[in-house]
């Protein structure tokens, strides 16, 4: 609400004009995520003018200087300069390359300032000459805003941001040989921006080393990470045991009964934080090998499963493994507890296989997958390979619906969620959803303690009559690559909440080619004069000629799907405030992100393509 001194409102002051009061934002005006009331993304935050403005207008822009609020110190203020808080000292910003360090170190009122917060008059906090005292305060205007005692301003820098925004961020680039690339695929960059503490996405992507092809996924856990990390380090394995033939399946048995060290099956790209579960290795391995002993019971020499065929069968096979790891338990009191976690948690999983011209995605949850695809204006189109299963879609809500007695009809989905509780309606894990009652509670009660003081593991969803309501069966896409595909997003609903595809595609498209593609200018319903118009314009194309400053084309788009603001530009005051939620609010206005983003070779593709007409 704008209020003066006097009373008055002025709620909706003209952007631009010369009114005393400057654009603040509240939390209760961010963005808020679909379901959480406010304003639902992809609605972009109001402008900011944050109340450092009035002492740069009273002083002067070059005398005002910021204090660190992580450690206290004034910045040496040799030239009597007035202070501001919002600033970090280098030696604190060296030691906060994340939001979550940056914020253990505050006091909670500190996270909370005049760029969340009506302003407030700030007072200098290093000594002043005797003719600045003398002339202290300065006369502002004589309308203000309701004075919040207490709180502190708290603005990310340029290079905060950044560090924040790069911590997760990963790219490799497909080796050359003789000088050339004879891969579709010349790289990929990847990145994960959280919003839970900790993080549920999780990413995977490996070469395959005793077949073809690459592999890449997206994970987004709820109910915990736990089985979004188990399907980070074990999918792709169970994916490239599928494709195997028989005879490399009976190679890798005969060396484990005769205890040689195996052969590797895939080399995985990862980043640092994308970590292995160590102490669960060995249940892993053992669960494996039986997988592979079967596959070389049900095939015969010479055969092999196709692509399609081996990912729907790695899917199912692991989502079984994980339910009877749960049910049967381990002597290891840890990974007893391990196992639960991972089956009472859930996880959707969106994975791509690249094996030369052949793409093929599958796909569990409301994950995404897209190609981008540049038409012979330049322009980027895109064309979708995956399907939510979500309420939106309305032939899974069919699917469910046939899958149960008519009786539950009206139960089954409700409010959009199956039975009235979980979003997505295929995922790994979430036994509860699966689990008849009976079996829940035999496993529970003879489960470790931890697992009592769980009261999510405990509680049974509503109208549960007929198990399994959830399935983590994939639905799979094939599409043959052509020169105009250019690249691949994989994304974690989190991107899609906040980005429409086409932008997606459009960010990703410019960000490749340097090419921008002017858009009509739009305000959003703003009123603004001819000469503000002007300005924005001449923004506009400023930031066209700037060098991108991110070197990871995921970066690049998380930027974008957190800092546009209305006009759908990069704003650093939007960016810094989404950035800033803490960790207990941060959830209400965004999900977990995750990219990945492939590049396709056009001349390999082209070429691979008219060998195979010829």
């Amino acid at each position: 609400m704008w209020r003066s001194q006097e009373g008055n409102k002025n709620s909706n002051p003209v952007v631009g004009s010369d009114t005393p009061f400057e654009n603040v934002v509240h939390f209760e005006t961010l963005p808020r995520k679909k379901g959480q009331g406010g304003s639902p993304f992809p609605k972009r935050i109001h402008s900011v003018i944050r109340c450092r403005t009035r002492l740069q207008r009273a002083y002067g822009p070059d005398n005002i200087i910021p204090s660190c609020v992580a450690c206290e110190n004034k910045t040496e203020n040799p030239e009597n300069k007035v202070c501001v808080g919002g600033g970090v000292c280098p030696g604190c910003a060296a030691t906060m390359p994340v939001t979550s360090q940056l914020f253990r170190s505050l006091p909670r009122a500190r996270l909370w300032g005049p760029s969340l917060l009506p302003c407030q008059p700030q007072v200098p906090c290093c000594p002043l000459s005797n003719q600045r005292a003398s002339s202290w305060p300065p006369a502002f205007p004589k309308r203000g805003y309701r004075r919040s005692p207490g709180l502190q301003s708290y603005n990310l820098s340029p290079p905060q941001v950044n560090s924040i925004l790069k911590a997760n961020e990963y790219s490799f680039k497909v080796p050359e040989f003789d000088g050339k690339n004879v891969s579709t695929v010349m790289g990929f960059d990847s990145n994960q921006l959280p919003a839970n503490a900790p993080i549920e996405d999780r990413r995977s992507a490996a070469t395959c080393l005793q077949t073809r092809g690459m592999l890449l996924g997206v994970f987004d856990g709820h109910a915990g990470c736990a089985c979004a990390q188990a399907l980070s380090e074990r999918l792709f394995y169970y994916i490239a045991m599928s494709l195997m033939p028989h005879e490399t399946l009976c190679e890798l048995e005969t060396a484990v009964e005769a205890g040689r060290a195996l052969s590797p099956i895939l080399q995985w790209h990862k980043h640092p934080n994308d970590y292995f579960t160590r102490e669960a290795q060995t249940l892993y391995f053992n669960s494996l090998r039986t997988y592979w002993q079967e596959l070389i019971d049900l095939s015969s020499p010479g055969e092999s499963l196709g692509p399609r065929e081996a990912l729907l069968t790695a899917f199912k096979r692991l989502d079984s493994d994980l339910s009877l790891e749960a049910q049967v338990g381990d002597t290891n009191s840890f990974l007893h507890h391990w196992v639960l976690r991972v089956a009472f948690s859930g996880a959707t999983a969106c994975v791509a296989h690249i094996d030369g011209n052949d793409l093929y995605i599958a796909n569990t949850g409301d994950g995404r997958a897209v190609l981008g695809v540049q038409e012979e204006d330049g322009s980027f189109s895109v064309h979708t390979l995956s399907n939510d299963h979500n309420a939106q879609n309305e032939k899974e809500v069919a699917r469910i619906q046939g899958e149960h007695p008519p009786s539950e009809r009206s139960t089954v989905v409700r409010q959009d969620r199956l039975l009235g509780l979980l979003m997505p309606f295929r995922a790994f894990g979430d036994v509860k959803f699966k689990w008849s009652i009976d079996l829940q509670r035999a496993v529970l009660e003879s489960g470790p303690d931890q697992l009592h003081e769980n009261e999510h593991t405990k509680f049974i969803p509503p109208n549960y009559h007929t198990p399994p309501y959830l399935t983590a069966e994939p639905e799979i896409t094939h599409h043959r690559l052509r020169p105009q595909d250019r690249f691949l997003v994989l994304g974690t609903d989190g991107l899609w909440e906040t980005l429409h595809r086409q932008e997606v595609v459009r960010i990703v498209g410019e960000y490749l080619t340097g090419v921008h593609q002017r858009q009509p200018l739009t305000v959003g319903g703003y009123h603004v004069t001819l000469g503000q118009m002007h300005g924005l314009l001449a923004e506009r194309k400023a930031r066209a000629s700037l060098v991108f400053q991110d070197q990871n084309a995921a970066t690049h788009l998380i930027r974008h799907a957190v800092g546009n603001n209305e006009f759908g530009a990069i704003d650093h005051e939007t960016l810094s405030k989404m950035l800033s939620l803490p960790e207990e609010l941060a959830r209400m206005y965004r999900d977990d992100i995750t990219i990945i983003i492939t590049q396709f070779n056009p001349h390999v593709i082209g070429h691979q393509r008219q060998g195979e007409k010829s």
